[in-house]
């Protein structure tokens, strides 16, 4: 499940960053950004999917997977905006997943000139929290156990994120699952308890929302919880040029699950650039 490729290195201002390069299609290159303790692997089924008519670009973010930690704060747009400029690649899809998706609109909303569209994945801005029980008992499982330093069951309520609220982790892909265990439990070793924060956010995105003027794409998995769902729409509604897709019967991560599905409608998206 992995993407038999190798990694390249971009020497930013604090340590370097690891991404993949690929495709040689004349489409607009296209930049996959994960979601959050993953790395770029959880694009396994997109990046060759992509690649036969799209350049791909699918990034470790700082702090995840081959990348560098940070030392000084840093913002996830500059971040972005120095690997675009340091391979000169002009405007560029950003299609991201979760943290990923919020990573896409600061980028678009601090960096205009290097976005030709944006997709959008288990996200709206970055001043959504959600407000569903299920979602909020879990993230603080996730917090109690990292606290506790019980990285095993961090990793068991992690996953749980994956078939959501209403299916166990046995109603999906065991494959995906035994993925997002590797990738997260790499990510949370690079990392040590009570490390200083060095990330800063771009605030107001939503009430900057309105500027973005670049083709916006929402795309949810239909389990997602309803005020996930209401974000995007929203989101969706306030930019410029908003669509919102859907795909039945999964959750958080829609390219896992149905990765035919979301790789049709990612290329139908595409298509209209």
């Amino acid at each position: 499940m992995t993407v038999a490729s190798e990694l390249s290195r971009f020497t930013s201002t604090d340590g370097d960053l690891a991404y993949l390069d690929t495709g040689t299609g004349t489409g607009d290159p296209v930049v996959l950004l994960h979601s959050g303790y993953v790395d770029h692997r959880v694009w396994h089924a997109q990046i060759p999917a992509l690649a036969a008519d799209h350049r791909v670009i699918a990034l470790d973010t700082r702090g995840h997977g081959a990348s560098a930690n940070a030392s000084m704060p840093f913002r996830w747009a500059d971040d972005v905006a120095g690997l675009l400029r340091h391979l000169d690649t002009g405007p560029v899809v950003l299609v991201g997943l979760s943290m990923g998706g919020l990573i896409a609109t600061n980028t678009v909303l601090e960096y205009p000139e290097l976005v030709r569209a944006v997709v959008t994945c288990g996200a709206a801005t970055g001043e959504f929290q959600y407000t569903d029980p299920w979602t909020r008992e879990l993230q603080a499982e996730m917090a109690r156990r990292l606290a506790a330093g019980d990285v095993a069951g961090w990793l068991d309520a992690f996953v749980r994120v994956l078939p959501g609220e209403h299916r166990s982790v046995d109603d999906v892909d065991q494959g995906s699952l035994g993925l997002l265990r590797e990738m997260a439990g790499g990510t949370l070793a690079k990392h040590t308890p009570g490390e200083k924060d060095w990330f800063v956010p771009v605030t107001d995105t939503f009430a900057r929302a309105s500027e973005i003027a670049v083709p916006l794409l929402t795309l949810n998995g239909g389990l997602e919880p309803a005020d996930m769902l209401a974000a995007a729409d929203r989101l969706a509604a306030t930019v410029q040029d908003g669509r919102t897709e859907v795909v039945s019967g999964v959750g958080h991560y829609p390219n896992l699950e149905k990765p035919e599905v979301f790789n049709r409608i990612l290329a139908d998206f595409l298509h209209t650039l």
